[in-house]
This record gives structure tokens, C-alpha cells and sequence, in this order.
């Protein structure tokens, strides 16, 4: 588009529309408006693609505006929407924002800081007047061109000007007097909260193409699907002329509601039967524009589609079926996200913090329903949080069998039981066993293949273990009803769906579900727990292994152990924590503290609490550990020498080097003269000693055994190997100790890099090497780049670690450093304050000019 002079009132701008998401329709239409008075306009859900970077667009977009078109509404001033982000960044730097009022507005409903503001009211006024008024807005009020009346003459009425064509695919403007003649949608739900980035994707969807366009949104029972449609039939009935809602489970009786809809257009004839008054008002929509048809719960896809009408308008399925290729495009709706159920808690429920929220959200696995249940029950009072949290882990299937819930009108229980029920009914056996045995395992994705490999050993399913063909005919109809996503190669089972199985399972069937479970895990080889390159199948077997049912099988111990030792290495040292104290307190009990295998637990429970900064408290573990291993192992066995080679670290990280020195010495002789030297335990110790060396300021000694060390590493491990990285880092300390500060810089540099593609972004090695670096870049006089890197680093650290942790500490200090010698000392004064974000808020800056002041924030921003 070129920048021509626009009748009259100045030239083309470019213009970026600032909305709330529950006003789309204002936005569809002010955004077609201003692109065709000729500027150049980007509204988000136009111009942004499925993949982009939200943060980096908005600031884009804010920097290239030469205005900031802003639809003043309460949501648009809701705190937790980004539309605070684009109005604070337009003003604090002085940009042009242009507020169009599109509700009525109280001085209470607007900023302060807002409140002067001249603003243009868009509602109220038909479609005419409320476009003079948008664009006098944009362009500021013009000057009349020839004389002006005497105000006391009597006036000619101004000549008619002539209709123009209409576009149906225009947006119309929201709230126009002819707009909707037809509709029985009922009610609007006014506890209807979140799901703003699936409505996004239901209009823009519908609104592909100009022929009928059929939407399917699938998902599991309690899923949400009909409020979603609900609330967009009337968020966008604006732009339709006919609305129609048709309860569609009994796919024989839709002629019947279509009979009613064509008899309301005035088409139907009396003597005609359903079926041909249906088909009459197919032909009848065949010419129409702007008509949406809603098919609520439509599960046989076949028996739908005769009825499914081609005309230029929209159909928006919802389905616990997911099989709707080649007849509709298909939203396979997911559970809220966690701020969506956070936020519904905190406006149902009076007082409830937002840690109290997320950890019920976290209980009920943001499933909509369950949600909206449990604020049922606790807003009317007599039941307490806590109380309802206890009877969720004690009793679910009693808890979730009664819901006053008016727009889910069959409560959770219930809805899963007859799902179930029909899986029997239809003679689907298969399916009703595989989903008992689906419900003794967590709540994550479950591998097909697991299943595949350990069929021909399982006991409670039935059919021929055999059949090639078995999964596949034992998944299809779990997610036919919707009681699991089904994926090409997973299946996964909600989690309060499978407490509602569980306790519909008798025991003694349960104790046989429960071998079966055994026998899938024990079966399963992810490979070495160490190896990055295996983590990605230790998580997903982590995540099955730590349900109820893991430590009590003996066959399981040994996979349970080596899921700890994966969690360690993979940098989440508080799930290691907390399944190895699970475990260590049953084995304790069951095999004694002397077992083996509760020395291993002990072992890997100690190191845990050292990676979470808890030192002291794991001291008594590691000295207990060391001395049971002497003991019953020995001085030389392997698994003693890395208890005392643990001991001894951890009296490093109490500041007791000389003792740390001492033992790590000795350990070091031991595994030498057991292991040998290029032995990779060997090497750890080896690698320890020099660190103790540097912290007593013995940099030569420590730089000389970590030139030794880091040579062995990459020689037996590899440059990659996470053991390797991690001497490397250390190598890299000592020479900025010796004053060699611009080769530690470009060795530190190479290791980070590495460290992300192998480890990951938030590994806590990750981010201990960053904060290396960023000491390296301040000692550099590069201060602004130390500053970059240690925000980030400071963000993840705080967000991966916990603010109170020993490492989170240590960044803060160098970021309040850094901050200073950038000659920012308020900023660094109120973050050492204990002020600097604990919640995971990043505060940094992203580019320039207007888009700096657009401000990241961890999760939670709506749209």
C-alpha cells in the first residue's frame, strides 16, 4: 500500500490495533476499517503466524507504529491481559496512542494514568457514525473546507448518499441493530474465563475460506468444548445473521432441529416431514451469508456429515470423537493452562491465594470441569481447602460424583462411568481392560510400544496376544469416547479420570492390574540414565515409576534407583529429592538401613539435598551412609569410595576445606589404586580435589591437576560428555584465578555453548558456567554483556532453583554488581533487597524505542 494522501485528511499511517482478546470482533472490524480508509494495519491474529514469538512481534509492531489504535473496554484494562504491556509502552515513551471507547466506561474503569486521555465512544453508534468517529480519531478532527451556516438558518437536509455494496465477509460492526435476527443460543455463561488462545484459534479457523467452513473441536469429557462454543456464539453473534444451536448426540434427531431453524426463517412447510424441511433449508443456506450452526456433541462423524450444509457460512463441531478427517478441521482441545485455572479459582473463590490455587489446579490436573466443581464447592463455604485437597487423595471418585455446576449439567464421575460403561455395552473388552491398566500408571504419555513389548506377559487383558492388530483396536474406541488422547504412538489418561477408574476397580482385580504395571515398567530399557542422549525415555519412564504403586515391587527397585540417578543428572534435583525420601523411608523400613539397595537411596538422597544448597541438613545422611558402607562393604568397595568422595564434597560446600582436602585425598588414592587412573569415579575425585585446591587459593596446584584431569576427561569420556564440560568449566576458573581472564572469556564462551546444545538452556551447569562467563565479561570491562547474560541466567536460575538457593544467591550478587558498574546502583540496591523478581518475572528490555518497554513475564498473560 503506498502513502497517498487520504481524502483529505493526511497521509497513509501504519497502525497497530491494541485489544483484548474477548473483544476480537471490535478489533476484526476497526482493523477492516482502517485498511480500507488506506493505512497500513497489523492486528495480531491477521499478520502473526502460529509459531511466532508473541513478545518479539508485539515489540515489533509497537516500534513500527506511528499509532497505537487501542479499544478501551474493562477487559482491555484487565491486569492480567498484555494490553497493559502495549498502552504503557506506547505512553511511557511518548507514543501516539488513539483510544476508542467500544463499552460505556466509569472513571473507575480507566487508569488513572489513562483517564485524561481524550477518547472516542464507538458504541452506541450504527455503523456509519461509528467509522466517521474511528477515523476522526486516527486522523484528528478536520477544519470544514467552505463557509460555515448560520446557525439560526433553517438547514437543507443533506443528500442521501448512495448504499454501499455490502461485503459479506467484512467484519460488522459488533452490536449493530440489524445484526442477528435469528438465534436460540441460551444464556452466555458469566463464569467463562481463559481460553483465549483457543478462541483465537476457532475464529481464525472458521474464518478460512469463503465457502462453508466446518470446525471439529474434539477432547475428553469435562474438557470445556461446549462452554468454548457457547461463549464464542455469542462473542461473535455480532457477525452473524442466524444462529443456531443443535444438540447433535442423536445424529436422527438433527432433521428435527433443523425443521425448527427453517420454520423460524419462514421456509418450512407444514406438510412436509424433518427430513425434507432439513433439506430444504440446506438449499435455503446454500445462498445465505453469515450463519453459524453449532452441532454440540456430535459423536459419529458418518451419521453427521449428510447433514453438514456447503453454503458460505460456518459450522462449529464439538466432539468427544476425534475422528474427523476429510469432513471437518479438527482443534483437539487440551485441559486449561495453569494461569487459566488459577485465574477462574481466584475469581470463584473469596480469599484463596495463588499458591493455594495452583497447588488444587496442579490436584485436579486443569481439568475444566473438575475445576469448576471444586469452586462450586468451596465458594458456598462448609468445606475447607485443605479438606477438599485431602478428600481429592483420599475418596475422588465420592468427591466428584455431585456438582451443582449449571453448565455442566452431569458431574465428572459420572461422565467417565458412562463412558465406560459403554466401552462394555458395545463389547469393546480390549478397550475397557487397556484403560484399567492405563489407570495405574501416571498421568503422562504412555508409550505404545511399552505395551507392544510386554503384551504377550500381561494377564488382565484379554484377546490373542498375537494380534497385530490389537492396540490399534484397543485404543480407537478410549478415544472415541473420550476417556484418552490418543497419539500415533501414546495414549494418555487423564488424571482424574483414571482416580475414577481406580476406584471403580475391585481389589482383587486391582492386584492384578497393578503385576501387569510391574511387568510394562520392568520391561521397559531407556538406556543409560547418565547419557543425554537417553533422557528423553528416562523421563518419560520417571514419570510412571514414581505413581503409588512403584515402591513396593521389588522387580522395580533397581530401574527406581537409576531413575533417581537420572533426575540428578539431568538437573532436577527436587524430584530427586522426593522420590528418593519416599523410597529410602520405605526400603528403610522393609529391607533395613543396611540393605544395599537403602544405601543407594541414602546415597543418592544426600546428594540431592547437597545440588538443592542444603548442606548442613545432608551432612548426618552422608556421614551415616559412609560409615554403614565401611562397614558392611568395606574401605575399597566402589560404592564406598563415592559416599566418602560425596562427604568430602559436601564439607567443601560447609567450608570446612581442610578436612574436604584430607578425605578427598585419600579417596582419591583409594580409586586410584582399586580403579585406576582414566576410571571415570577417579577422575570425579580427582576433578573435586582441584576445586578444593582453588577454593584454598592454591591456584597453580589446582590449575596444573585440572590441565591432567581435563586431558583424561576427553580422552575417555569425549569433549561432550557432561563430566568433560564440567571439568572444563573448572579449568577455565583457574586461569581467570591466574590472571589469564581473556582465555578463561573464550574458554568459558565454547563450554556454554556446549553445555546448552548438550545439557539444555536451565540445566543448573548451564547456568553455573553463565554466571562464570558474565565474571569473566564484568573483569573484561564489558559490563553491558555480563549484564544480558546474568538476567536471563538470574531469571532461570530463579525459576529452575528457587530464589533461596545458594546458586540464585551467587548470581544475585554479580547481577547487583554488574548492575553498579553500569552506573545502575538503584536497580542493583532494591535486587539485593530481596525484591528482584521471585515470582520469575523477567524485567530486561527487548529492543528498542517504543518495543523496549514491552516487558517479558514468565506465564500467565492472556491475550
Amino acid at each position: 500500500m503506498t502513502d497517498t494522501t487520504l481524502r483529505g485528511t493526511g497521509t497513509a499511517q501504519r497502525l497497530f490495533v491494541s485489544y483484548a482478546g474477548p473483544d476480537r470482533a471490535w478489533a476484526e472490524w476497526v482493523g477492516s476499517q482502517l485498511r480500507q480508509a488506506g493505512h497500513r494495519v497489523e492486528l495480531d491474529r491477521w499478520d502473526w503466524k502460529t509459531g511466532d514469538d508473541f513478545i518479539e512481534k508485539m515489540n515489533l509492531a509497537l516500534a513500527a507504529a506511528d499509532a497505537v489504535v487501542a479499544l478501551f473496554s474493562r477487559n482491555y484494562f484487565d491486569p492480567e491481559r498484555w494490553t497493559r504491556e502495549e498502552w504503557t509502552a506506547t505512553v511511557a515513551v511518548r507514543g501516539r496512542l488513539v483510544p476508542v471507547a467500544i463499552e460505556p466506561l466509569t472513571k473507575d474503569d480507566v487508569p488513572p494514568l489513562l483517564a485524561p486521555r481524550l477518547r472516542k465512544d464507538l458504541h452506541g453508534l450504527d455503523e456509519t457514525g461509528a467509522t466517521a468517529a474511528l477515523l476522526e480519531a486516527v486522523h484528528g478532527p478536520a477544519a470544514p473546507n467552505g463557509p460555515v451556516a448560520f446557525p439560526g438558518a433553517a438547514t437543507a437536509p443533506a443528500p442521501a448518499q448512495p448504499a454501499a455494496e455490502a461485503d459479506p465477509q467484512r467484519p460488522r460492526l459488533p452490536g449493530s441493530a440489524d445484526s442477528q435476527r435469528v438465534s436460540n443460543i441460551r444464556r452466555r455463561n458469566p463464569d467463562f474465563s481463559g481460553r483465549e488462545d483457543e478462541m483465537v484459534r476457532l475464529r481464525t479457523g472458521l474464518l478460512n475460506g469463503r465457502q462453508a467452513v466446518v470446525q471439529a473441536l474434539h477432547g475428553m469429557g469435562g474438557i470445556g468444548k461446549t462452554q468454548i462454543a457457547l461463549e464464542y456464539a455469542h462473542r461473535f453473534a455480532s457477525q452473524y445473521d442466524v444462529v443456531w444451536w443443535v444438540d447433535a448426540e442423536q445424529a436422527d434427531q438433527i432433521p428435527v432441529r433443523y425443521t425448527e431453524l427453517a420454520d423460524r426463517l419462514g421456509i418450512a412447510k407444514s406438510d412436509a416431514g424433518p427430513d425434507a424441511n432439513a433439506h430444504a433449508l440446506l438449499g435455503h443456506l446454500r445462498e445465505q451469508h453469515r450463519w453459524l450452526l453449532v452441532l454440540d456433541n456430535a459423536e459419529q462423524p458418518d451419521q453427521i456429515e449428510p447433514w453438514l450444509p456447503d453454503g458460505p457460512g460456518h459450522v462449529l463441531i464439538t466432539s468427544r470423537n476425534p475422528d474427523w478427517h476429510g469432513i471437518a478441521h479438527q482443534s483437539d482441545l487440551d485441559v486449561f493452562t495453569r494461569a487459566d485455572s488459577v485465574a477462574y479459582f481466584q475469581a470463584r473463590i473469596p480469599r484463596i491465594t495463588g499458591e493455594q490455587a495452583d497447588a488444587l489446579a496442579q490436584d485436579l490436573g486443569d481439568l475444566p470441569l473438575a475445576v469448576a466443581q471444586a469452586a462450586g464447592v468451596l465458594c458456598r463455604g462448609g468445606m475447607s481447602l485443605d479438606r477438599y485437597r485431602e478428600l481429592l487423595a483420599t475418596n475422588i471418585a465420592r468427591l466428584l460424583q455431585e456438582s451443582n455446576v449449571r453448565d455442566y449439567p452431569v458431574p465428572l464421575a459420572a461422565t467417565v462411568n458412562l463412558a465406560a460403561d459403554r466401552l462394555t455395552d458395545d463389547g469393546h473388552l480390549d478397550a475397557a481392560a487397556l484403560l484399567r491398566l492405563g489407570a495405574f500408571l501416571g498421568p503422562e504419555p504412555i508409550p505404545a510400544a511399552w505395551l507392544e513389548k510386554a503384551r504377550p506377559r500381561l494377564t488382565t487383558l484379554p484377546g490373542d496376544p498375537d494380534d497385530p492388530m490389537w492396540l490399534r483396536d484397543a485404543l480407537q474406541p478410549l478415544g472415541r469416547f473420550g476417556l484418552a488422547r490418543v497419539d500415533f504412538d501414546t495414549f494418555q489418561i487423564h488424571r482424574l479420570t483414571q482416580a475414577i477408574i481406580r476406584a471403580q476397580t475391585s481389589v482383587e482385580l486391582a492386584g492384578a492390574v497393578r503385576d501387569d504395571v510391574t511387568t510394562v515398567l520392568v520391561a521397559v530399557d531407556p538406556g543409560d540414565p547418565q547419557s543425554p542422549a537417553d533422557w528423553p525415555a528416562w523421563a518419560s519412564l520417571s514419570a510412571h515409576l514414581t505413581t503409588a504403586v512403584a515402591g513396593r515391587r521389588p522387580e522395580l527397585r533397581p530401574v527406581l534407583l537409576n531413575a533417581v540417578h537420572f533426575l540428578l543428572r539431568s538437573g532436577q534435583p527436587g524430584a530427586a529429592h522426593e522420590l528418593s525420601r519416599e523410597l529410602h523411608q520405605a526400603w528403610s523400613a522393609e529391607l533395613g538401613p543396611d540393605h544395599p539397595d537403602t544405601l543407594t537411596c541414602a546415597q543418592y538422597l544426600g546428594h540431592a539435598g547437597a545440588d538443592l544448597g542444603e548442606y548442613a541438613l545432608v551432612r548426618p545422611i552422608m556421614e551415616d551412609t559412609d560409615a554403614r558402607r565401611r562397614r558392611v562393604l568395606g574401605e575399597d568397595h566402589p560404592d564406598t569410595l563415592q559416599s566418602a568422595n560425596d562427604l568430602a564434597s559436601v564439607l567443601r560446600d560447609l567450608r570446612e576445606h581442610a578436612d574436604a582436602h584430607r578425605m578427598m585425598e585419600e579417596v582419591l588414592a583409594r580409586r586410584r589404586r582399586v580403579l585406576g587412573e582414566d576410571h571415570p569415579d577417579t577422575l570425579q575425585s580427582a576433578n573435586n580435589l582441584a576445586g578444593i585446591l582453588r577454593e584454598m587459593g592454591e591456584y597453580a596446584d589446582a590449575h596444573r591437576m585440572l590441565e591432567q584431569v581435563l586431558a583424561r576427561y576427553r580422552r575417555v569420556l569425549g569433549p561432550d560428555h557432561p563430566d568433560t564440560l564440567h571439568a572444563t568449566n573448572n579449568f577455565a576458573s583457574t586461569l581467570r584465578d591466574l590472571g589469564e581472564v581473556a582465555d578463561a572469556r573464550r574458554i568459558l564462551e565454547e563450554v556454554l555453548a556446549r553445555y546448552r546444545r548438550v545439557l539444555g538452556e536451565d540445566h543448573p551447569g548451564t547456568l553455573t558456567v553463565a554466571n562464570n562467563l558474565a565474571s569473566a565479561l564484568g573483569e573484561l570491562r564489558r559490563h553491558a554483556e555480563a549484564v544480558d547474560l546474568l538476567r536471563d541466567t538470574h531469571a532461570r536460575c530463579i525459576r529452575v532453583l528457587g530464589p533461596e538457593h545458594p546458586r540464585t544467591a551467587s548470581i544475585t550478587r554479580n547481577l547487583a554488581a554488574m548492575l553498579s558498574a553500569v552506573g545502575r546502583a538503584f536497580e542493583a540496591q532494591h535486587l539485593t533487597g530481596g525484591k528482584s523478581g521471585g515470582k520469575g518475572k523477567r524485567k530486561g528490555d527487548k529492543g528498542k524505542g517504543k518495543a523496549g518497554k514491552a516487558r517479558r513475564r514468565s506465564g500467565g498473560k492472556r491475550r
